[in-house]
């Protein structure tokens, strides 16, 4: 994952060089390989290369096409040879994604995006008509960051830049907070009025006093995949699956996959092995780890993820987390965090020897299990098949399978049905679990102004038009989306995150199969389980689903209450009218006694007020006082713990 900042005066006015060379140090540690720079007039471009495959160590970026168009390209392109066979001449085998993007450009132009299958962030300053081309792959597995004013633009891979350098104070983004009160907050926004993110599937132009955003490609609601028998879908899904995996096991080093033990992780390190084993991956080997924690009774994963091992003669890394602190307040030092998921908290044991390992065996790239629930069918649940065969009234069907699913679910076939229906209605005309009451300790104008953010931007289905099931896939991906554009940047060590349950093609099958394929009565995950049989572990195929709260996070505020009163002292988030400071002080006491609270934006609230406070002494938040000042306290977050309250298997 390499970086990049760009600066462009569309006045014409030269851009000063002595600018870009204060953005060096702050992007050497994502891309430590290798630098290039394109300065000419009013353009200025700095590269940082990190080098996964053997053809990116070719690449000389920013590249500048024989258009003279000047690309600057991170990412990986998966379809390379569907690319060279309709561009022809000039380009070969060998040649590097870089160039073939580059000619693909100069082809199509922006109509060539849609073409490009992979994970990637490309800009493009187009002299010959001075405009600057921003764009980013369908899922937005790169991050891409820009701001402008009416004559300069400025994008960067890295958000610090965008915030520290122009010299000037930001108002926050409230409604990217209160997307971190629910689930995440929408992929376009950033914490900063004025600075943008490249929406996934979505190219930018920028021109002087010109700002347009586009989507370059969307999934075919009208696209059917439809078989005769089950062992046809069964072949299709084994093929498409080993091909995502196959993609991101291109890798001129070894490939590190993460493995729990459960369904998703499991699928794509034992598809992996298959796909090394017959000699169609380019990585040299496939590593593993693996987290387990013997503290907490419901979460015994060794069994599960040993029995991989067992299967495949080889052990990685073992990470015990018992002992790890999962909510840290104390300080870390005076790092920079330009969102709340970069914060600054006290390097753990389990990371420091989850970089041990990486470094130890070479690992530049590793696999993630995430979205593998929500694509595959690990949620058993009907709703999405009754409200198909509701919305096109097939009766009949229906009455049948609400017949079925009500004896699996042991619950009324009338129950069953008004939770479909209920879809269709507006989320706050419905008491479900679509709508959820924010926090008691939001501010209330604060939670009338950003409704939307704060139930997780669901909307009620159509009727007519694409299937109710098409139309909730999207959905699930426009969260997963939300979920990767908050996601940190690794840079101590860098290495590349790849998703083999987002890819595209992968995808588009399931999402034009019929939803029976993918969840039965009693079989969640029916399609990949039946698919996956002579491949996967029986231990793990059968292994049950389990919801479970560990008991971690609230052990976490009761050991260290005296940090725990100094952030909830004088609260920023208060201050700017977002929380209620005395109604969130009840919520934590109510949790440290034991009563039930929503732990998840309870635990978000206090990384929100951490990462306020650590913003504090950089000068570039507006709206904060003297007063305000010197209430901070040097205390580095941990908003990512709400990854250890939930643990579902999968």
């Amino acid at each position: 994952m390499s970086a990049q900042f760009g600066r462009c005066n569309f006045d014409g006015k030269p851009v000063n060089i002595h600018e870009l060379d204060r953005v060096r140090a702050v992007l050497a540690p994502y891309g430590p390989d290798a630098e290039g720079v394109f300065h000419k007039d009013n353009v200025g471009i700095i590269y940082r290369a990190f080098h996964t495959t053997k053809e990116s160590r070719l690449e000389v970026q920013p590249h500048v096409a024989p258009s003279g168009a000047v690309v600057t390209w991170d990412g990986r392109l998966d379809n390379r040879e569907e690319i060279l066979g309709q561009l022809r001449g000039g380009l070969s085998a060998s040649s590097t994604d870089l160039s073939i993007v580059a000619a693909a450009y100069d082809r199509w132009r922006v109509d060539a995006f849609s073409k490009l299958i992979g994970d990637w962030a490309v800009s493009i300053w187009d002299a010959s008509d001075h405009s600057l081309i921003l764009a980013k792959d369908f899922v937005g597995t790169r991050h891409l960051y820009y701001s402008m004013d009416r004559h300069e633009v400025t994008w960067s891979t890295v958000l610090d830049p965008l915030v520290l350098f122009p010299g000037k104070t930001f108002a926050l983004c409230e409604e990217y907070v209160a997307g971190w009160f629910s689930f995440f907050p929408a992929a376009h926004l950033t914490p900063y009025v004025g600075i943008h993110s490249v929406p996934p599937s979505s190219v930018v132009l920028l021109r002087s006093g010109k700002h347009t955003i586009s989507k370059y490609w969307d999934f075919d609601p009208s696209k059917r995949i439809r078989y005769n028998a089950d062992g046809e879908y069964e072949e299709h899904f084994r093929v498409t699956f080993a091909k995502a995996v196959k993609r991101r096991l291109r890798s001129d080093s070894p490939v590190l996959a993460e493995l729990s033990g459960g369904m998703d992780s499991t699928s794509i390190v034992c598809v992996a092995d298959a796909v090394i084993g017959e000699g169609f991956a380019e990585t040299p080997r496939l590593d593993t780890v693996s987290y387990y924690s013997d503290s907490e009774p419901n979460w015994n994963e060794r069994p599960y993820f040993t029995k991989v091992e067992e299967r495949r003669g080889r052990t990685g890394c073992h990470i015990n987390v018992s002992s790890q602190e999962p909510f840290n307040l104390r300080p870390a030092g005076e790092r920079f965090a330009a969102t709340p998921s970069s914060g600054g908290s006290r390097r753990s044991e389990s990371r420091k020897q989850f970089i041990d390992s990486m470094t130890s065996h070479g690992n530049r790239v590793v696999l993630s299990g995430v979205g593998g629930d929500e694509i595959t069918g690990g949620v058993p649940t009907p709703i999405p098949e009754l409200q198909d065969l509701l919305a096109r009234a097939r009766l009949r069907t229906l009455a049948h399978q609400l017949r079925i699913w009500a004896l699996n679910k042991r619950r009324p076939w009338f129950h069953l049905l008004c939770d479909a229906a209920g879809s269709f209605f507006p989320p706050t005309a419905v008491d479900g679990p679509k709508h959820r009451p924010p926090a008691t300790w939001l501010n209330h104008n604060f939670a009338q102004q950003h409704h939307a953010a704060l139930q997780g931007y669901t909307h009620k289905l159509k009727l007519f038009g694409p299937l109710p099931s098409f139309q909730d896939n999207l959905g699930t991906l426009d969260a997963l989306r939300r979920q990767l554009a908050c996601s940190a940047l690794p840079s101590e060590p860098p290495y590349d995150k790849r998703y083999p349950y987002l890819d595209r093609d992968l995808l588009e099958f399931v999402y034009a199969i019929p939803r029976q394929q993918l969840v039965r009565p009693g079989h969640r995950r029916s399609l990949m389980r039946r698919a996956l049989a002579e491949i996967v572990p029986d231990e793990i195929l059968n292994r049950k689903r389990k919801a479970y709260v560990v008991r971690s996070p609230i052990a976490a505020l009761l050991s260290d209450k005296d940090c725990l009163a100094e952030v909830t002292h004088q609260m920023l988030s208060s201050s700017l009218r977002i929380v209620d400071e005395k109604q969130f002080l009840e919520a934590l006491q109510m949790a440290c006694h034991g009563h039930e609270v929503p732990m998840v934006p309870l635990m978000r609230t206090l990384g929100i007020e951490v990462w306020l406070r650590q913003l504090v002494p950089f000068g570039i938040l507006a709206g904060v006082h003297e007063s305000d000042q010197s209430s901070q306290v040097s205390c580095a977050g941990a908003i990512s713990a709400e990854t250890t309250m939930y643990r579902g298997r999968r």
